[in-house]
């Protein structure tokens, strides 16, 4: 559950524990549940379901990733990134608050690694941070996922009052169209993307580009990972 990424904006994913619940449309073809309920059978997906904790071995991956970051840098000019996490929701109420200490504890032993945490909970996040964020973990970019205006208006809301060293948005799958607010603050990255997989619900290009628009006159960094089917 912590290994190297297919993610074209990550590096390495690494899952904490597995399991979670809906919360809005963008999860309707969660591919965590389809591969981890569905097909595996490790854990049962919803609000009655388990949050099933990864192996201590597991655990062990990123501190590895951590002692091999200088080498990572100077071959691919950046800091290695690791996606935490991508079979659950870090700020999901339904985990153990003593889960989410262990995992804070971790990212503070690897320094030399920069973790995206992005949640659709993010009303969530203030009450779970550790005690010592501050200003926010100088390792850590939090951010949201959004797949239409309504959502990203419900969640950017939430975020935006957080300290963090960077704010990111993922708007994946896109579902409906999404702007940024004429007046910041902004987000520092947004990550676009059309949905996969069987019945894939279709993005339209104006969506894309107009976001993408927006992200250019704002000094906000866009990358666009996918059409989708």
């Amino acid at each position: 559950m912590g290994e190297k990424s297919k993610i074209e904006w990550c590096d390495n994913t690494f899952n904490p524990w597995i399991g979670c619940q809906k919360v809005s449309p963008g999860c309707d073809h969660c591919y965590a549940e389809a591969m981890m309920d569905h097909r595996y059978g490790k854990v049962e997906w919803g609000p009655h379901g388990e949050r099933m904790r990864t192996s201590d071995e597991n655990w062990k991956k990123p501190l590895k990733w951590n002692r091999e970051a200088g080498a990572f840098e100077q071959e691919h000019g950046h800091r290695p990134r690791v996606f935490c996490a991508s079979l659950a929701d870090v700020f999901d109420n339904q985990v153990p608050s003593a889960w989410r200490e262990d995992l804070f504890k971790l990212i503070r032993e690897c320094g030399q690694l920069d973790w995206l945490l992005l949640t659709k909970r993010p009303q969530n996040i203030s009450k779970m941070l550790p005690s010592d964020w501050g200003d926010g973990y100088f390792n850590v970019w939090l951010g949201i996922t959004a797949e239409d205006q309504v959502h990203f208006d419900q969640r950017w809301k939430y975020i935006q009052k957080i300290p963090a060293s960077l704010k990111v948005i993922s708007y994946e799958p896109a579902l409906g169209a999404l702007r940024l607010p004429a007046h910041g603050p902004f987000p520092d990255w947004l990550i676009s993307g059309g949905e996969s997989g069987g019945g894939a619900r279709p993005a339209k290009r104006r969506w894309i580009r107009d976001v993408i628009a927006d992200c250019r006159q704002h000094g906000v960094a866009p990358f666009h990972k996918q059409w989708g089917s």
